[in-house]
């Protein structure tokens, strides 16, 4: 139990007469994203064993339910100080908050649930505060030092090349299947963020459709693994999942790595090169905000603009204005 929460009566009965729904269970299963569902198990998990040492279960889940709205909201709040004592970072913390919330809430539509925990503040975030990257002639090393003479270089040229020309996020390409890439049309089709199974088509350019092509003839002709439309567009090569869909760790981790052997100084992330391409689109538009929006398919403008407020530093000429006037 965590430390910063007093003991409490919440604990899982054993003389339920009545088989209780699994709440837990039955929200997880209205998120649609996969990667929503597994934080949102991780965060009621967490929050179940702090205040009553259990994991959640259905007895366990209904009787917090059953609490009186005061009794609930204080132990919310004594959790989330809790959750600030351990010196969790603020999205942390609200995306804990927001899978507790989102339980309650779920909890009142179908009339297991009387009180509701909008009261609860979330802490403040900045976001994108640091959307730097690397310039186009650093990443031009790395795609260089590439070794495209094996099927494991081909892949990882493919993934990196895709990484910059698209801003795409490693959450993306590792959903797509061999029927996503048009060779011919010069195209991809993704599975956006936060746009559940409404896919869209991205453009590719030449030098990207090249290398998904040389990757997937590599693939098919020597390699041992046969290729299906279904199957995933980039797979393991790892001894120990050969032929199984690429992990987003498992990119993240080729991403370090190519960085690491191309004597790159700065710690690179496959979210870092997206910062990279989205500064460097706007540096080649001249803070055309709209017609980069079409690249990194941000869907407030006002994201982009935190881009373009940090590529131009205007801090920085200020502060250096101000300087010189002494």
């Amino acid at each position: 139990m965590d430390a910063s929460i007093q003991p409490h009566s919440l604990q899982p009965s054993s003389f339920f007469k009545v088989q209780e729904r699994d709440l837990v269970a039955e929200l997880l299963r209205d998120k649609r994203s996969p990667e929503t569902r597994r934080a949102y198990a991780k965060d009621l998990k967490d929050f179940f064993k702090s205040i009553s040492g259990h994991e959640p279960n259905p007895q366990l889940v209904a009787e917090f339910l059953k609490l009186e709205r005061a009794t609930a909201i204080s132990l919310v709040l004594q959790y989330k100080a809790g959750l600030i004592e351990r010196n969790l970072a603020e999205a942390t913390i609200n995306r804990r908050l927001a899978a507790i919330k989102s339980l309650v809430k779920f909890a009142q539509k179908v009339d297991k649930c009387q009180w509701s925990l909008e009261e609860i503040d979330g802490e403040k975030v900045q976001h994108y505060r640091d959307t730097s990257g690397v310039e186009r002639d650093i990443y031009s090393q790395i795609l260089s030092s590439v070794d495209r003479s094996s099927l494991l270089g081909l892949r990882n040229y493919a993934i990196l090349i895709l990484l910059w020309s698209n801003a795409l996020r490693r959450g993306e390409l590792v959903k797509c299947d061999v029927k996503d890439f048009d060779q011919q049309g010069a195209r991809l089709q993704i599975l956006g963020k936060g746009r559940g199974t409404q896919a869209e088509w991205v453009s590719l350019n030449s030098g990207t459709v090249d290398a998904i092509a040389q990757w997937l003839a590599a693939r098919f002709q020597p390699s041992p693994f046969t290729l299906h439309p279904s199957d995933p567009l980039f797979i393991s090569l790892s001894n120990n999942s050969p032929g199984k869909r690429i992990t987003g760790n498992a990119i993240y981790n080729l991403v370090v790595e190519a960085s690491v052997a191309a004597g790159v100084q700065k710690h690179l992330s496959p979210h870092r090169i997206r910062h990279s391409s989205v500064t460097a689109a706007l540096d080649a538009t001249g803070g055309d905000v709209r017609r980069v929006k079409k690249l990194s398919r941000h869907k407030r403008i006002e994201t982009l603009m935190v881009y373009d407020d940090n590529r131009i530093n205007h801090q920085r000429d200020l502060t250096d204005l101000l300087g010189d006037m002494l």
